[in-house]
């Protein structure tokens, strides 16, 4: 009977061919806005880190000497709170992050030097965040505890120095140190930068910066503050501090993140129990004021709590379903005009014994006969509003693409919008009394 009533369909649709093109304009035009939010909500709002996010958590301490019940931990820490926790090793993996910009130039390379964003970190970051290499591989930990002048730079930058070919072993200068070069990322953009996430919930809504390229060069922690003792970027500070001229170390700043691997709900209650002891003995020793103010948020947990989907792209998500209900309404107006307009037709047809719920199914084909044509023009619509967005002047333009799943919810909505539009307007057309249409013929 399918088969009966597509081809019904396909007659229906080529004899009101401008009511036709109305409908699947309406459609596609309904679907290639909320698609295109869709998409790029769906791709700000992944699991950065898929498979190993859940293994993934955020330690706080609040390190402000100055008790104060109300206030929340902050985003980053302090240099003694960070060290203290990490060399703990009470985790299965850990990594410390500071930020810096450094003047870097290449000997070998006759180019001018360049200003870099670098990212000090220690061995594990490269395993726990599952970093893929080009060319090398990242330090050691013995390389941790020697400070020792290496660095991994990024597929951007290796391409930028030296045309993309194998660098490891190259020399670069990196400030006034000259550092080797051990490791070549492959081009790597985890969406958003998951480990550079912090202080969103202070920036209304302004979070696009969380979606930009990864750092340039990655050097040991250690080394970074050999290197730059006073040039790396503090998050705030709660007292006050000639920030760019003396070493961040013992400041009343936050400036070093850190992140632990717990592989166990055992070893993750382990570290949580952990957390707040040391924050309880570092309160008796009196340097921190909120023994009680820590936190261990998961990857997801950290990246919900600063809010990293940009504002604007949400309400642009919201506007494109309500333009979409829009579209849906007026195709349910057209399909009631339609459909009412073969009453004829369909009471002969019920006159020679279809049933209501036969009128009903050949009415629900052709609405989903035109979703399927909607689907189509939605998806065209989509490519071009990607397109568009790519060439936005924001952080994750260059992230926004249509996948495999996006590609199929958009014909699957624009069917599942057609048989909804569809299911007022063929109910109505199955309850048409066939006695009263024939008298009209």
């Amino acid at each position: 009977m399918f088969g009966y009533y597509l081809d019904l369909a396909l007659r229906s649709l080529k004899r009101n061919r401008v009511l036709t093109a109305l409908m699947v304009l309406a459609i596609a035009v309904g679907i290639g806005a909320s698609m295109t939010t869709l998409t790029v909500m769906h791709i700000l709002s992944g699991d950065p880190l898929p498979g190993r996010s859940q293994h993934i958590y955020y330690p706080q301490v609040d390190p402000s000497p100055k008790p104060d019940p109300q206030h929340h931990p902050w985003d980053m820490m302090d240099y003694s709170s960070a060290m203290d926790l990490w060399n703990a090793h009470r985790a299965d993996r850990e990594a410390l992050i500071a930020h810096a910009t450094l003047k870097l130039r290449a000997p070998e390379v006759n180019q001018p030097p360049l200003m870099a964003s670098t990212l000090a970190t220690t061995s594990d970051f490269f395993s726990m965040f599952n970093t893929p290499f080009e060319y090398g591989q990242g330090w050691s930990a013995d390389d941790d505890a020697k400070n020792a002048r290496v660095v991994v730079i990024s597929d951007g930058l290796n391409r930028k120095l030296f045309g993309g070919a194998d660098s490891v072993g190259h020399t670069l200068r990196l400030k006034d140190s000259d550092v080797r070069i051990v490791g070549v990322l492959k081009p790597w953009r985890p969406s958003p930068a998951f480990f550079d996430v912090a202080g969103g919930r202070y920036t209304n809504g302004d979070t696009a910066s969380f979606y930009g390229k990864t750092e340039d060069v990655f050097l040991p922690f250690g080394t970074s503050q050999d290197i730059a003792p006073t040039g790396l970027d503090p998050f705030t500070c709660w007292g006050k501090w000639d920030v760019g001229s003396k070493p961040l170390q013992n400041s009343p700043c936050l400036w070093v993140t850190l992140w632990v691997e717990l592989d166990s709900v055992t070893k993750l209650h382990e570290f949580r129990s952990f957390l707040a002891g040391y924050a309880a003995e570092q309160k008796q020793l009196g340097r921190i004021g909120n023994a009680d103010n820590t936190r261990l948020m998961s990857l997801m947990q950290w990246l919900d709590f600063n809010r990293v989907v940009p504002s604007d792209v949400r309400l642009q998500t919201w506007l494109a379903f309500a333009f979409l209900a829009i579209c849906l309404f007026n195709t349910v107006g057209l399909l009631l005009a339609k459909f009412l307009r073969r009453a004829g037709e369909i009471g002969v047809r019920r006159a020679l014994g279809a049933t209501r719920h036969a009128v009903f199914a050949q009415c629900l084909v052709e609405a989903g006969l035109i979703g399927l044509l909607g689907g189509v023009g939605g998806w065209l619509l989509s490519l071009l509003g990607l397109w568009l967005v790519r060439r936005q002047p924001v952080e994750y333009a260059g992230l926004v693409h249509l996948d495999v799943a996006m590609f199929l919810t958009t014909f699957l909505l624009a069917i599942a919008v057609s048989l909804i539009a569809g299911a007022l307007p063929a109910l109505r057309a199955s309850r048409i009394a066939p006695a009263l249409q024939l008298k009209t013929l």
